[in-house]
């Protein structure tokens, strides 16, 4: 079980009011996370929630367009019963029906992340009634968040370890602040996940990764950050990353990024990202990038921070113990945990390995 460091700062709520769970949602991590994976969460164990305080922890608390448009995705795919979802709202009541799969859509209107839509409804859609088809609008790269190249080259075979995956089919590329972004997500359901044990990292056998550049900015950007991540990561061997310009109909904004890949022995894939602004240079762009992901290369770990919290749902899921090796307990990480003892009788155990290493294990529901 993951104990809280401070209970008093958490000041935790988890009673119950009738058959509804009652969550903070001010507390841990204090903005949208606790939000999806309560709803993600509730949606799959068919358990009501409300939620109070919603991002009590922001500046500006309440739902914003984001938010708002994950829920209702998630409302329109198993017919929940729900109440406070409007912008600005920061109490929520969601009282799930079945999952069922079908089309659904989800917009958003800013250059908010579809990486995050799809964190909120994917788990859900792995156990829906049929095929699911999820066609997302907004941000597919944006600060914040995943990119949703991340998502597919990172993330998906992480997935695919625990027995599910989903096709995916970009339409349009969508960057700050316009937004605009196309994808569609194909999803297939199964019986149950497959507990996984990610606990050796291996050799690293490989290093790729893709750089951009979209809109009016030069390739040469590309050029740039791509130089600079490879030149971080020699001591692996060839890094091999693509560098290119976006053609204009799927990507018309101007935008830069680079997203870096690392494979070992023991099929272990580990990411690092970055996206281009106008305060940086190109090459402390690449070298950002190579950083992040070098920092995973030294510990040693199976995953790195950006799956980290992803996975803690599907650990939960899946028939039979699973065992992680991770890098420092990200605080998306501990919310994602917090949210789902509070919802579930799944607990976890986090085993230091040393100041930046542990283990998080747990036996799924």
């Amino acid at each position: 079980m993951y104990l809280l460091s401070n209970t008093t700062i958490f000041n935790f709520i988890n009673k119950m009011s009738g058959k509804i769970i009652e969550i903070d949602g001010s507390l841990m991590e204090g903005g949208g996370q606790i939000l999806r994976v309560a709803i993600t969460i509730s949606t799959l164990k068919k358990i009501p929630v409300r939620i109070i305080n919603i991002r009590g922890g922001r500046s500006k608390p309440g739902l914003m367009e984001q938010h708002l448009k994950g829920l209702e995705l998630v409302r329109d795919i198993c017919s929940a019963k729900t109440k406070g979802l409007t912008l600005g709202s920061t109490e929520v009541e969601f009282c799930p029906q079945s999952i069922k799969g079908g089309s659904y859509r989800a917009e958003v209107k800013t250059a908010g992340s579809i990486s995050l839509l799809l964190q909120i409804a994917l788990p859900c859609v792995l156990f829906a009634t049929g095929q699911t088809k999820l066609y997302l609008r907004g941000g597919t790269n944006a600060e914040m968040a995943p990119q949703i190249d991340y998502t597919t080259e990172v993330f998906r075979p992480v997935l695919e370890k625990f027995g599910a995956t989903f096709d995916f089919d970009l339409i349009k590329r969508g960057y700050f602040p316009k937004g605009g972004g196309e994808v569609v997500v194909t999803v297939n359901p199964v019986e149950e996940l497959n507990p996984v044990q990610l606990i050796e990292q291996g050799e690293v056998t490989s290093i790729y990764g893709w750089s951009f550049v979209a809109g009016t900015l030069p390739e040469k950007l590309a050029h740039i950050m791509a130089d600079s991540a490879s030149n971080v990561l020699k001591k692996y061997g060839t890094v091999n990353i693509e560098r290119y310009k976006e053609e204009k109909r799927i990507a018309p904004d101007n935008c830069s990024g680079i997203i870096l890949v690392a494979e070992t022995d023991t099929k272990c894939l580990l990411g690092g990202s970055a996206l281009g602004n106008r305060n940086e240079k190109s090459d402390e762009t690449g070298r950002r990038a190579a950083n992040e992901l070098l920092v995973s290369l030294e510990e040693g770990v199976c995953v790195d921070k950006y799956s980290q919290d992803q996975v803690i749902i599907l650990m939960a899921l899946a028939r039979g113990t699973s065992r992680i090796k991770v890098g420092e307990i990200t605080m998306h990480t501990k919310t994602a945990i917090f949210v789902v003892e509070t919802i579930t009788n799944v607990k976890f155990e986090i085993t230091s390995l040393g100041p930046r290493v542990n283990i998080i294990s747990c036996s799924g529901c």
